[in-house]
């Protein structure tokens, strides 16, 4: 039995949206990597709970929550974080990257609420939202296109969240090695083929086979795989030499 999933308590706050399908998108993404609060500062008055972007995240929209403040949708939060391209502007907040910036709001929502604040599409946040903001969090662009799209902004932030770096060390499940009789099977059925569509001739035949069982073993092929090759040499055997007429 699996355990339950644990829900970090993160409020994923947009500060004057203007785009529903942004929105939608934003909630689509939250909804991707497992998270639900989302609320909303200011947003422009469109049906925005609506948004056909929102695939399979109605329900992220529909609990959004509305708020006049930036000071009020952060009310509960031991943690307020800012993202930010960076841009021209001075930054009065440490700035850290997404990769470190993950990393310490994970360990703060073990604890405690965190607010995770992003802008809106034309200006970002304002300096008066990041005021509110203990630091600031930034995604590695380049230079010459520094800005993302809110939703696509969204979704890399709360990946990084999401993920478990310990994971990607992990070995990929294994399926069971072909054997070594279907490994020759396939060798021998390959060579027939071969020779008999003329590629294989009579001085070299032993040094062709040599270099076959070599390259077959290359493949490292899996018992479900030696399984699909001997059945397509054999169909292709079968309707090149053997099939009545041929």
């Amino acid at each position: 039995m699996n355990p339950p999933r644990v829900v970090l308590p993160l409020r994923v706050v947009l500060v004057d949206p203007r785009n529903p399908l942004n929105i939608g998108a934003a909630a689509r993404a939250m909804s991707n990597f497992g998270f639900s609060d989302m609320r909303l500062v200011n947003p422009y008055r469109v049906a925005f709970r609506e948004a056909k972007s929102a695939v399979k995240s109605q329900h992220v929209l529909a609990a959004a929550r509305e708020y006049a403040s930036v000071a009020d949708a952060i009310a509960d939060c031991a943690l307020v974080v800012g993202t930010t391209s960076r841009g021209p502007r001075a930054l009065e907040h440490p700035l850290r990257r997404v990769e470190q910036g993950g990393r310490l709001i994970v360990k703060r929502l073990a604890s405690a609420p965190v607010a995770l604040l992003f802008g809106s599409e034309k200006f970002g946040l304002s300096n008066d939202a990041m005021s509110h903001c203990h630091w600031l969090m930034r995604i590695p662009t380049r230079e010459e296109h520094g800005s993302m799209n809110l939703g696509q902004a969204v979704a890399v932030c709360l990946y990084e969240l999401a993920r478990k770096p310990a994971q990607t060390l992990a070995p990929p499940p294994s399926k069971p090695l072909a054997r070594a009789e279907d490994l020759e099977r396939i060798t021998m059925l390959l060579e027939e083929v071969l020779a008999r569509c003329g590629y294989v001739h009579a001085p070299v035949e032993a040094s062709t086979q040599l270099k076959l069982r070599r390259l077959v073993r290359r493949m490292q092929l899996n018992a479900h795989d030696a399984t699909v090759w001997l059945g397509m040499l054999r169909q292709m055997r079968w309707k090149l030499f053997d099939q009545p007429g041929t």
